[in-house]
Parts: C-alpha cells; sequence; structure tokens
C-alpha cells in the first residue's frame, strides 16, 4: 500500500486512511511483527486511537532484517486488518486500515535507536509476541548491541529508561507479553530479575524494577492465520481498489484478557474501545479454556490433517471424517481434562464456538503453520489435559493418543540439509520446524516405530514426566502409529472412526 499512490483509490473502498492519527505520541514499544499482533493488540490499540481514547502508537521492534520490514518502510507503516466471520448469526465483513504502528526498528541494525526510546516520557507499555520459546532464561551481557535474548533486550530497555529518567517512579512501564505459556508475564518477570542479578545491576535499578515495572500475564485469542493465499488478497485487493503486502485476514472473534488491577487499566486505557479487551486480577478460567480447546485442539489435528491430505483447518472441518474426529477430541476429551475447575456447560459452550470458528470460510489457517514448535505445543498445551483426563477416569483418551501418534509421524525426517529437517508427505519434503527436529531424526534413524513410542513417551527432558506410567497409553499411541504407517494417515483416520476394523487390525 503506496500512501501516495492509493489516496485516490481509497474512496472507492470501505476502509479510511487515518490520517488525524499519524502524529500521536508512540506510547507502546512492542517485540514483533507477527500477523497475531498486528491483528490483535495493535487492532485495540487502533479502535481506541480512532475512537479518542488511547492516543498512542506503536514502535515495533523486528528481531531479524528482510521479510516484511521493507514492506512496512514501503507502506507508512499501515496495514489492512480484514474482519471476516459469523457475527450474532449474521455475515460480517470489515476493512480497516490501521495506523497503529508509528514505525519499525531492526535490533540487529538500530539498537542504539531502540535504546533512544527509552528516554520518551509518553512510552508507557511494552508487549511481545516471541513464540513459545522466547521467554527462556540463556546468559545475556546487556551492554550488547542488541543483547541476544528477548528477555535481554528488555532488560536492557527498562536499564536504560531508569537512567533516562534517574529512577523517577513515574516513569516506570506495564509490560504484557502474549507468548502463549502459562504465566508468561510472570514467568518473563523472573527472567528479568535474574538477568539483572547476572548483570551485576546497582541495587536501585533493581528496586525501581520491583516497585515501578508491573509484569502482567496476559492471554490472546483471535485466530489471525498467516499472508491470504494470492486468491483471496487479490479478491480483497480487487475490492479495496489498493495492493497491500501487509494485508492480514482475520476472524471477527477477539479476546485479549489481561491480569492486573486498577492502575494497569489506567495505562492501558484501549480496553475501554472492545470488549474483547478483559482486565481482571485473575484471568485463569479464560487462559486454561482457550488453551486447551482451541490451542490444545489444533495441536493434537495439526500433523493429522496436514498427513491425511488437508492444508487448512477450514478445508478439515469441510471433510466429514476429519471434523467428527476434531469435535470428538475437544468435546468428549480435552473439555474432559481441563486441569482447572471449569463447569462443563461452560466448557462444552465454549467448545461449540471454537468448532465455529474453525469452519469460517473466510480464514485460510495452513496446518503446517500450527506445527512451528510441534513439541513444546504438545508438552505445554496438552500433556496436563491427559494426564488429568487419565486421573479422573482412569482410562485412556484414545482421540489424544490418536493425535499423538500422528505427531510422531510427522516428526519423522527424511533428510537434513544446513541445518534444516525435511519430512516427506505425498512425495513432497516439508520442513520440520521444531527445536527438537534433530532429535527426532536420530530417533527415527534407529529404533523401529514400537522401540521409538517407548523411548520418546519415557523421555523427562520433553514431558516433565514419564508418559509410559500412562496405563495403555503407550500400546495405545504405538498401535495408532503402526496403523498410520501401514494404511496411511487418511486411511487410518477413516479406520479409527469405524472401531470394528481397527479392533481387527490390532488383533492381526
Amino acid at each position: 500500500m503506496n500512501t501516495s499512490q492509493n489516496h485516490k483509490n481509497l474512496s472507492k473502498s470501505n476502509a479510511a486512511l487515518p490520517e488525524s492519527l499519524f502524529n500521536l505520541p508512540e506510547k507502546v514499544l512492542q517485540f514483533g511483527t507477527g500477523v497475531l499482533l498486528r491483528g490483535l493488540p495493535d487492532y485495540f490499540i487502533n479502535k481506541a486511537n480512532q475512537q479518542g481514547i488511547f492516543n498512542g502508537r506503536i514502535v515495533v521492534v523486528k528481531s531479524t532484517d528482510g521479510g516484511d520490514a521493507e514492506a512496512f518502510e514501503r507502506q507508512d507503516n499501515l496495514y489492512t486488518i480484514c474482519e471476516r466471520g459469523i457475527q450474532q448469526g449474521n455475515v460480517f465483513e470489515k476493512n480497516t486500515i490501521s495506523s497503529a504502528i508509528s514505525r519499525v526498528l531492526s535490533a540487529k541494525t538500530e539498537w542504539d535507536a531502540i535504546l533512544e526510546c527509552a528516554k520518551n516520557p509518553d512510552l508507557q507499555i511494552i508487549t511481545s509476541n516471541t513464540t513459545e520459546v522466547g521467554i527462556q532464561l540463556v546468559q545475556d551481557d546487556i551492554k550488547q548491541s542488541p543483547p541476544i535474548s528477548f528477555p535481554g533486550k528488555v532488560l536492557a530497555f527498562l536499564h536504560a529508561r531508569f537512567k533516562a529518567f534517574e529512577g523517577s517512579k513515574e516513569h516506570g512501564m506495564v509490560v504484557v507479553p502474549t507468548e502463549l505459556i502459562t504465566d508468561n508475564g510472570k514467568k518473563l518477570e523472573g527472567i528479568i530479575f535474574e538477568l539483572a542479578h547476572r548483570n551485576a545491576l546497582e541495587s536501585e535499578f533493581i528496586d525501581w524494577l520491583e516497585s515501578s515495572v508491573t509484569f502482567c500475564n496476559s492471554l490472546v485469542d483471535r485466530i489471525v492465520p498467516g499472508k491470504p493465499s494470492a486468491e483471496i488478497k487479490a479478491n480483497i485487493e480487487t475490492e479495496l481498489g489498493y495492493q497491500d503486502d501487509l494485508l492480514i485476514v482475520s476472524e471477527v472473534y477477539r479476546l485479549w484478557a489481561i491480569e492486573g488491577n486498577q492502575k494497569v487499566k489506567n495505562v492501558l486505557s484501549f480496553h475501554q474501545a472492545d470488549e474483547g479487551v478483559i482486565i481482571e486480577p485473575n484471568i485463569d478460567l479464560y487462559r486454561e479454556l482457550k488453551l486447551r480447546l482451541l490451542n490444545g485442539t489444533h495441536t493434537l489435528s495439526c500433523g493429522l490433517a496436514f498427513l491425511a491430505g488437508f492444508k487448512t483447518v477450514k478445508e478439515a472441518m469441510q471433510n466429514e471424517v476429519m471434523s467428527a474426529f476434531v469435535s470428538n477430541l475437544m468435546l468428549a476429551e480435552i473439555g474432559l481434562g481441563i486441569p482447572y475447575k471449569v463447569d462443563d456447560k461452560v466448557a462444552q459452550r465454549f467448545g461449540m464456538q471454537v468448532l465455529d470458528r474453525f469452519r469460517n470460510q473466510n480464514l485460510d489457517h495452513q496446518w503446517l503453520s500450527i506445527t512451528v514448535q510441534y513439541t513444546s505445543k504438545m508438552r505445554m498445551r496438552n500433556i496436563p489435559t491427559l494426564l488429568q483426563y487419565h486421573k479422573i477416569y482412569q482410562c485412556v483418551p484414545e482421540y489424544i493418543a490418536f493425535g499423538f501418534a500422528a505427531y510422531l509421524l510427522f516428526m519423522k525426517a527424511v533428510k537434513e540439509e544446513n541445518g534444516k529437517y525435511y519430512g516427506i508427505h505425498a512425495g513432497e519434503y516439508y520442513q520440520i520446524q521444531d527445536d527438537k527436529a534433530e532429535y527426532f531424526f536420530t530417533k527415527w534413524a534407529n529404533l523401529s516405530s514400537d522401540e521409538l513410542v517407548t523411548s520418546v513417551l519415557s523421555d523427562k527432558n520433553l514431558w516433565e514426566t514419564d508418559l509410559t506410567s500412562i496405563t495403555g497409553f503407550a500400546e495405545s499411541v504405538a498401535t495408532f502409529l503402526n496403523l498410520m504407517i501401514e494404511k496411511t494417515v487418511k486411511a487410518s483416520l477413516k479406520s479409527y472412526l469405524n472401531k470394528g476394523e481397527l479392533v481387527e487390525y490390532s488383533r492381526a
């Protein structure tokens, strides 16, 4: 979207260019340029700005160069959010040009400019989405330009702010990470304090960090797939009357639950613009429902759906067999094993909403993109549910076991090139984007399928527990994995839903 070229075209669309918002002060430092951030937190901030509530823009920190960085510069940091779905039984479509982002800075080449932002008295908030492996403690020197890790970068920025305002408590910050891990704010806070001690930072700074910086746990829930297909993008751009290389499509449903008090509410004033922003002292219920029913179902279905030949979630939900698997997995097993006190009716109602969201025909949510960091997602999203289900019912949740078997098969790399690992499906290679790809490459090369199941499930380094101690689980996973190898995944899925055929295979 080149703004100079497209001003004259905007009158043809139902998206308006928010020129009056370009000069608002920068109030947010955001680590990450991904579609989830742009489609949810940035969406709320832009909406609040349009209503004259928050009146602040976002400085984005990009950890890597290239990619969409050039598109942001080319488009004056503007991009279109295209909401598509069903709202209160009616088809809902809305296109909004977001001006929430003021500029995008590279951590690699513009670290000094990022630290300069610490001197801005208007800046009050730090947000992030660095994937689920971003919030980890690694040895880091905050004097580096830039520090290696995401927590190291945040600490360096906060230290620069402390020095810029000479420890003024009025210039503290609210930090709201959106990474999908439990207690993301508290975990980031713990790492920040540990790094501060390891870097031998002054006690006055640590006191300021404790008294003036608030770390909030948060939960984001909105399906914002990656870049839409060329066909969908072309159709929308024809409707809009301009080209947008940063255009994103999202569902209508939106939730950003933030754990905070009245002080946090005052700083995050954009919450007044949309009921999808919830700020409460405890957000555990929202987290568990979303993490288990939506994300957990995605994780237990992604490898299976991909290997069964479905590219997108909506395509899978149009298939009677795959749709039945997803529904039964979510409602009959995951919903009954949530490791948190949830009313059954609340879980069922939320689950039905999620299924409707999965069926949204306007979203091209790629199963392959959901498999990124498959192992860590499986551990965080599904292992607690598996353990709780078995504890309550003393039996194997077979849909979970089936999805786990598909995960193991998806992780079967058949070649390595330049440190990247690839599986093969339908004669085509696919990249396994997982920190444990090398681990599985070695396992599959040296073990039989039965041996692999036992070895992987008993690995406490992966799961923080021995999954072979769950009576019957390893046997079920092995049976399903062998069925998939013998009959192909798509055929085994049909066999699984036809239990008679499955029993016959198991006895063979």
